[in-house]
């Protein structure tokens, strides 16, 4: 007998095995979906992950009901990349399976209703609600939970199934319903086109008396006969009002029209002409030799590039080496925001050869691209880091830009992985190769590449040989101390960006903090709004005038007198986004002044319409997050401002200084990208501080042997491994036993000085749950994986204990 381990969709570990039916089991491959029983009468869509011959001893596996594929939907290689990341990250490969697959391909069953085969039913002894459901199913074969509330009460139903059940006149069912249907388009065209010739004068006198119908009739005719090959859209008749349904209804049902309909693809494909490629610099030359010989050597290559270097222009050439090789590539990019440009250069070379990856898309959308990269449509896919799990058939290149990126590696969506790191691992199993791109590399890679794990390419002068821009460290506290400030900007900051707009040029504003204020105080008695579900203060969004969350999403309308004390002194205190932004519009109110956060970037294609503004020169002044820093290219930008640099240091993280340098070193490459006159004004009450120093200075290698000197000393990656434990309960003084549990069983295993906790997070409640978290600090090499192993031996050991199955665990592997 034939046996299958199918992982399901389920946060369960590891896999579970299922007799395989005589009827497909030479039919059966790793990587088909499968139908099968899970846990009384539910139905789930299960991946095959092997098959066997091993029989079961313990316990009788249950049948695979059905193959919902005739060939494997998912490649051995992405098999095996799950695999490696449930291990590597301390997953289960349930977790893996929700999070990759589309939502449309993975089914589940709904309850419906049948009745018994061959009962015979005795009405006499029935009440009204049952009769009803009796004959409700003897009309048609399944009625589900939803349809029966149309004739039975509510209160009613449970009884009444329930009755019936017992009875033994019906039975549940589980029906399994494919989400996912082809999107359709309506076309018409003329029915007969050789009789409708023959017979048009008696057409036209037959509707003479309809003459909106005569004058639609007329127009399809003559869109037919100017171009017989052409489809004629029915939204493009209707869509401009002089045409209604009906008039377009009786056509058809006179039979001179005919509506029929077209499968389309979602997502629309660029048609235009292809262009070539402009030629390379002669740096950039060296580079790409620089990649070939690495290649050639099977390493893998970090390409650390000044900002306007021409990172972009280097992955295209590599990828058009690549795609001529008949191989296909990923372009990894953090955020869809970033998808613009890199789109428009990328379509005018692959046409419908490129596809795109992202959140944004519908789930019906994700399920076509999947579909086309399964059937090798497209050649180029550029996605964001979800897109590794896409059923590539020869993958031959991944491009990670701006791989420093936080991105890559969000704590907030499960299972927890690094999409930079991953992409190596998943390469390696297609035997491609992979380029990470950034101007500001994260410490551990360019650790690697001092290590020769990786080939280090350097671009270390801009394109066109444009210089660098100049970097100004501004003494916020002198500026004061001689009353030369006007809110926020010092009057040099003021001054200089007067003189960019006389000049037409574009200035940025980086202030790295969501909302307008960090809190709404009370004057009178101090009090402050929390969060009622977290233990953070509530932020002022001034431009919707709410209270909110960014831990939990909460909202809360702004107080208009203290909740306390009754008092209506309430002040702000903090600087946010928006305030800034609100500032300089007051400040230059001739000025068209643009915000990019999160917040005002919700709308869809709010990001795509202020690029062109931005592009057009409609805007003059942008102020943003940290979005403004990633990846834009623009001509006129000429002055950089960071009116309080100071925030992105003082927080607790040890990789605080690193971001702080990465995120003012990538707005900074935003200025004089074509001029090479840009100016970086840092505004700051620390002049002084080694990092502001350093960046000023403009020396990477610098920067980079500082940083890790500092890692080093404190025994932080990448000089170590870390994985970071949180666990979860509502309950506070549960969450904290949990936590002292698991600390006292890692501390049975692992060395004393590896385990740093159990402690309160730095945010103890999120979302109505207490944290406590556990840090815990491995050596790299050999006993990495024995000290692994460990760590999940003192999982399975916690997990044992009955009363903390209810506490959460989250793992977080290099973190």
């Amino acid at each position: 007998m034939k046996f299958a381990q199918i992982i399901l969709p389920l946060n369960l570990q590891g896999t579970f095995t299922y007799s395989v039916p005589e009827a497909i089991t030479d039919l059966l491959l790793p990587g088909m979906r499968v139908l099968v029983p899970f846990g009384g009468k539910k139905i789930y869509t299960g991946i095959v992950s092997r098959t066997h011959d091993e029989a079961q001893d313990a316990f009788v596996p249950k049948e695979i009901i059905s193959m919902l594929d005739e060939s494997p939907i998912l490649p051995q290689e992405q098999l095996e990349f799950w695999a490696w990341l449930s291990d590597y990250y301390l997953c289960n490969m349930g977790e893996i399976y929700r999070l990759a697959f589309p939502g449309s391909l993975k089914l589940e069953s709904e309850t419906y209703l049948k009745l018994k085969p061959n009962v015979v039913v005795d009405f006499e002894n029935l009440d009204v609600h049952e009769m009803y459901l009796i004959q409700a199913l003897e009309i048609r074969q399944l009625i589900n939970l939803s349809e029966i509330e149309a004739f039975i009460p509510k209160k009613e139903i449970i009884k009444t199934i329930n009755s019936l059940i017992d009875l033994q006149y019906i039975e549940v069912d589980e029906k399994i319903t494919e989400k996912y249907k082809a999107k359709e388009v309506a076309y018409v065209r003329i029915k007969d086109p050789e009789a409708v010739r023959a017979q048009l004068p008696e057409i036209l006198l037959q509707l003479k008396r309809s003459p909106k119908q005569q004058e639609l009739f007329m127009m399809i005719l003559q869109m037919h006969t100017e171009n017989p090959e052409t489809q004629i859209r029915k939204s493009h008749l209707l869509d401009d009002g002089n045409f209604a349904h009906s008039q377009l209804k009786s056509l058809v049902e006179k039979d001179l029209v005919e509506e029929y309909f077209l499968q389309v693809d979602r997502l629309e494909s660029y048609e235009g002409e292809t262009e070539q490629l402009e030629e390379l610099s002669e740096e950039q030359k060296r580079a790409r030799t620089e990649i070939q010989t690495a290649f050639e050597e099977g390493k893998n290559v970090l390409l650390h590039g000044v900002t306007s270097s021409g990172k972009t222009h280097l992955y295209l050439e590599n990828i058009e080496e690549t795609v001529a090789a008949g191989l296909n590539v990923l372009l990894l990019l953090p955020e869809i925001a970033l998808t613009k440009q890199t789109a428009v250069r990328l379509e005018k070379k692959y046409g419908q050869a490129l596809g795109f990856y992202h959140q944004k898309l519908s789930d019906f959308e994700r399920v076509e691209v999947w579909r086309r990269i399964r059937n090798n449509e497209i050649k180029v896919l550029v996605g964001t880091r979800n897109a590794l799990f896409l059923p590539f058939r020869n993958l031959g290149l991944i491009v990670v830009d701006e791989e420093h990126d936080t991105a890559y590696r969000p704590r907030e969506v499960a299972p927890y992985f690094n999409a930079r790191d991953s992409s190596l691992i998943l390469a390696e199993f297609y035997g491609g190769r992979v380029i990470l791109g950034s101007a500001t590399p994260s410490v551990e890679s360019y650790w690697l590449a001092q290590n020769d794990r990786l080939k280090l390419v350097t671009l270390n002068e801009r394109f066109g040989k444009v210089s660098l821009p100049q970097f100004e460290l501004i003494d916020f506290k002198e500026a004061q101390q001689s009353k030369k400030v006007s809110g926020n900007f010092s009057q040099h900051v003021l001054d200089e960006i007067t003189e960019n707009l006389k000049q037409k040029n574009q200035v940025m504003i980086l202030h790295n903090r969501r909302g307008y204020a960090n809190v709404v105080e009370c004057e009178t008695c101090g009090h402050v709004s929390y969060c009622s579900n977290c233990d953070v203060i509530m932020t002022y969004h001034k431009f919707s005038n709410e209270l909110k969350c960014h831990y939990c999403g909460n909202k809360s309308s702004k107080p208009s007198k203290c909740p306390k004390c009754n008092a209506e002194n309430l002040n702000t205190r903090g600087v946010g986004v928006e305030q800034i932004h609100e500032e300089v519009s007051r400040l230059f109110p001739d000025a068209e002044v643009d915000r990019m956060d999160v917040d005002s970037m919700r709308r869809k294609f709010a990001y795509e319409k202020l690029y062109e503004k931005i592009e057009s020169g409609e805007t003059d002044i942008i102020v943003g997050t940290q979005m403004i820093s990633k990846g834009l290219d623009f001509d006129h930008i000429e002055l950089v401002t960071i009116p309080r640099a100071d925030h992105m240091l003082y927080v607790q993280d040890f990789r605080a200084e690193e971001r702080a340098y990465q995120l003012i070193t990538q707005v900074s490459g935003r200025a004089g990208r074509v001029s090479g006159e840009g100016k970086v004004l840092i505004q700051t009450y620390n002049p002084q501080h080694f990092i502001f120093q350093l960046i000023r200075e403009n020396d990477p290698r610098e920067i980079y042997s500082y940083l890790l000197e500092e890692r080093k000393k404190f025994n932080y990656p990448p000089y170590t491994k870390t994985i970071l434990i949180e666990l979860k309960h509502r309950n506070e003084a549960k969450a904290d036993r949990a936590s002292q549990f698991l600390g006292s069983v890692l501390r049975k295993y692992l060395p004393p000085e590896c385990i740093l906790g159990p402690e309160k997070s730095p945010v103890g409640k999120i979302n109505l749950l207490y944290q406590y978290q556990i840090l815990i600090k491995l050596p790299r090499g050999k006993f990495y994986k024995i000290y692994k192993n460990y760590i999940k031996e003192s999982i399975e050991e916690f997990e044992e204990i009955t009363a903390y199955r209810s506490v959460k665990r989250f793992i977080y592997v290099d973190f």
